[in-house]
């Protein structure tokens, strides 16, 4: 009898533990439950606010959405932040449903996944604000080059804006803060590379075609300079 008492105290122990787990286990369901309700609550409302401000307007005239569509999604860059709101809820009843159930571990990692939503935000209202400044930019370089009589000022209206927005992603970058910096430096590297190579390739095998270029633009017979 007394073998059978020992042979039956782990099972009584695990059958105690699973007990003690079951409880816990509903609550975490419940919590992920209702926040996916939530979730799906907080991201409608969240769509519906910007669309109500006219954000989508803002996204498309900087060409953010036209690059989404290019890229084979049919969302809108409204519904992509609608879609973060969604993630951020539901890795708030993640956290609360696991740390319910005692996992700290991988409480203290959705933790850290959270804190890194916000500069996933501010990164993304940089990178629109930024290239809808850029277009700004674009059209008034075009403008003043129609203005001086400068010609090719569609090149030059887009040589401004996409360098203000290599300017524009680099600030975005920074502010995710990845790597420590790696990717920043990596990316200047490159563009200082092509930059260098382009201006050697053109002061070397296009010298003509560089100081045509250059009276085209910059004309030093201009009919309204005679007397």
């Amino acid at each position: 009898m007394n073998n059978i008492n020992v042979l039956l105290e782990p099972v009584r122990a695990l059958l105690n533990q699973i007990g003690a787990f079951m409880p816990r286990l509903a609550i975490a369901l419940g919590v992920l439950a209702v926040g996916w309700l939530v979730a799906k609550a907080f991201r409608y409302s969240i769509v519906k606010a910007l669309r109500a401000l006219n954000f989508c307007v803002l996204t498309e005239r900087a060409g953010i959405d036209g690059f989404l569509q290019q890229s084979g999604t049919e969302k809108d860059t409204t519904e992509m932040v609608g879609w973060i709101a969604f993630a951020t809820a539901i890795l708030v009843s993640l956290i609360i449903a696991f740390n319910s159930l005692g996992l700290l571990l991988v409480t203290d990692l959705l933790g850290k996944l959270l804190l890194f939503i916000p500069k996933i935000l501010v990164a993304l209202l940089i990178i629109i604000f930024g290239s809808y400044f850029t277009r700004f930019i674009g059209m008034a370089v075009q403008s003043y080059c129609r203005g001086a009589d400068i010609n090719d000022g569609d090149l030059l209206g887009r040589i401004a804006r996409y360098a203000v927005l290599t300017f524009v992603i680099l600030l975005a970058i920074d502010h995710l803060d990845i790597s420590g910096g790696m990717i920043q430096q990596a990316f200047l590297v490159i563009l200082a590379g092509i930059v260098f190579a382009g201006a050697l390739a053109f002061g070397l095998g296009a010298r003509n075609h560089a100081a045509a270029l250059l009276n085209r633009w910059f004309p030093l017979d201009r009919s309204d300079d005679t007397p």
